[in-house]
């Protein structure tokens, strides 16, 4: 099975995510920032990165942008999920090479198909058999 990375410096954040994502049956490591986070992508490659974008040392954009350029992980689906909901705050998250932009507060469900559809479009996930 595949694991999703969430990546956030707030606990609390972390913790609902992981709740949810859990309860939906994924395997979850975290991180609490873009720089913990890219160790961690560089030692065990998630299938997933869900990543906050106000973060001390490496923030978001800097993750998402450091996974898309490098070779190896360029494929990793991306969601940036942050309270900054302004168009040009997605427009920078999508520029930046992230496959989907969420937006705090958000419905589980949303997240949950969002997850799911980004790992059925990168082969990971079958929802036909429920299995990664």
């Amino acid at each position: 099975m595949g694991m999703v990375l969430v990546v956030d410096d707030s606990a609390l954040a972390r913790e609902m995510l992981i709740t949810e994502l859990r309860r939906s049956g994924f395997e979850i490591d975290t991180a609490i920032d873009g720089a913990d986070a890219k160790v961690k992508i560089a030692l065990d490659p998630p299938v997933l990165v869900i990543t906050d974008l106000i973060m001390p040392n490496v923030n978001g954009y800097e993750l998402c942008r450091w996974i898309k350029t490098n070779p190896q992980t360029a494929k990793l689906p991306v969601i940036m999920c942050s309270t900054k909901s302004e168009d040009f705050d997605r427009y920078w998250g999508m520029k930046q090479g992230a496959d989907a932009y969420i937006t705090k507060p958000y419905q589980p469900k949303d997240m949950i198909n969002a997850v799911k559809y980004l790992l059925e479009e990168a082969g990971y996930y079958q929802e036909d058999t429920l299995e990664f």
